[in-house]
C-alpha cells in the first residue's frame, strides 16, 4: 500500500486557568493550591507559571529547650562519661552491624503525580508501583533513593543540570530511544481516553470535533496533536495541563469533552468516581515503559539497572507490585499480551 501522507491541519491548543485543590479531585490526597496561567507556547517552552500557597504552622521548637547552666554542665558530664565507656569497648570485638541505609550514596529520582505509579500519601509518604520498584531496584545496587516531586514539563532541564539523576514516573520510551539513556522496558502501558458515564461518545471516532484534555509533554498530548501518525479524528480543542487532577478537574467540570492518558492512571479515576466515568474500549497506543538517564551517562547503572528490573520480573517481586495497585500483571509485564 502507498505511503499514507499527513495533512497538517491547525489545532487550537489552551492553556486554561484554573484554581483548584488537589484533594477537590482525592479527598485523601495534600496538594497545595495551584493557579496555572494563559502564558507560553507548547512546543518545548515553559508554558505553566505556578504559585504555591501553603498554609501552615512554623513550630517553635525553642520553647522546649533547657538553657540554663545547671543543666548543660549536666549534658557535658553525661557526653564525657559516654565517650570514655565508648573508648574502652572499643578492643573488645565489637561486631560490625550492616550500613544503614542513610550511608548509601543517594539517587534522586524525578517524578510526577501519577497514581498509581507515583504519589505522595496524605502521611508525606511517597508511594506507587513505580516508587516501590524503585526503592526495592536501587537498594539491591547499593543506592538509597531520594525522590522529587517536579514539574514535569521541566523534565529535561532538571536532567541536564543534575538537580535529578533520573526520570521514573510511568515515562514512555516509544519515540524518545536516542534522547536518553535508558532503563528498561519494565512495564507496557496503553493510551487510552475517558469521558464522564453519560456522554455520548462511545468510539474513538466519535471524538470529531470534540474537546480533550490531556498531560502536556506526554504521548496522549501528541497522539491528538498528530504528532504520531494514528487515525485519530481531528479534534475542536487539545488542552494540555501540567498535571493529572487538572485534567481529572477539566472533565469533571465540563470543560472537556474527553480525556486521554496512561490506562492504569485513568483506571484509579474511575475507580474512585464510583460509576461517573467509564473507559473506551479502544487504544489507540501501546507504551513501553523505562527510566531515563541524561543522554551519555549512567551507562553502566542503567545496563545494571534494567538486569535487576529483570531479576525482580522473575522473582514475582513485579507481578505482586502491580497487582497489589489493582493491575492485571500479564497485561504489563514485558513477555505478556501488551508487549
Amino acid at each position: 500500500k502507498p505511503e499514507m501522507t499527513m495533512k497538517k491541519v491547525p489545532v487550537k491548543v489552551f492553556y486554561v486557568e484554573l484554581f483548584l485543590y488537589r484533594f477537590d479531585v482525592y479527598p485523601n490526597r495534600i496538594s497545595p493550591l495551584l493557579q496555572l496561567r494563559k502564558d507560553g507556547h507548547l512546543y518545548g517552552n515553559r508554558h505553566a507559571d505556578y504559585e504555591t500557597v501553603i498554609n501552615g504552622k512554623e513550630l517553635d521548637m525553642r520553647k522546649n529547650r533547657k538553657n540554663n547552666s545547671r543543666t548543660r554542665g549536666n549534658r557535658i558530664c553525661i557526653a564525657a562519661f559516654l565517650l570514655i565507656c565508648s573508648l574502652m569497648l572499643g578492643g573488645c570485638g565489637v561486631k560490625k552491624e550492616k550500613a544503614a541505609d542513610s550511608e548509601l550514596p543517594e539517587i534522586i529520582i524525578g517524578m510526577d503525580y501519577f497514581e498509581p505509579y507515583s504519589y505522595q500519601a496524605s502521611d508525606g509518604e511517597y508511594k506507587g508501583i513505580d516508587v516501590e520498584l524503585a526503592k526495592e531496584a536501587f537498594q539491591r545496587l547499593g543506592y538509597q533513593p531520594k525522590f522529587e516531586n517536579i514539574v514535569w514539563e521541566d523534565k529535561d532541564e532538571l536532567l541536564a543540570d543534575g538537580t535529578v539523576d533520573c526520570l521514573w514516573s510511568s515515562y514512555s520510551m516509544n519515540g524518545r530511544e536516542d534522547k536518553y539513556q535508558w532503563a528498561g522496558p519494565y512495564l507496557y502501558s496503553r493510551q487510552m481516553v475517558v469521558v464522564k458515564n453519560e456522554s455520548e461518545i462511545q468510539t474513538l471516532s466519535d471524538l470529531k470535533g470534540k474537546r480533550i484534555a490531556v498531560q502536556a509533554t506526554t504521548k496522549a498530548e501528541d497522539l491528538f496533536l498528530h504528532n504520531i501518525k494514528s487515525d485519530l479524528p481531528q479534534m475542536q480543542q487539545v488542552n494540555c495541563f501540567s498535571t493529572t487532577n487538572e485534567i481529572y478537574a477539566a472533565l469533571r467540570k465540563n470543560y472537556v469533552d474527553a480525556i486521554a492518558g496512561h490506562e492504569a492512571m485513568l483506571g484509579s479515576l474511575i475507580q474512585d468516581g464510583k460509576g461517573a466515568y467509564r473507559m473506551l474500549e479502544e487504544s489507540p497506543y501501546k507504551s513501553e515503559l523505562g527510566i531515563a538517564f541524561k543522554k551519555g551517562t549512567h551507562e553502566e547503572l542503567a545496563e545494571e539497572l534494567t538486569e535487576t528490573l529483570t531479576e525482580m520480573q522473575n522473582e514475582g517481586i513485579t507481578e505482586k507490585i502491580v497487582t497489589k495497585y489493582g493491575l492485571d500483571a500479564d497485561g504489563i509485564l514485558p513477555g505478556g499480551e501488551s508487549k
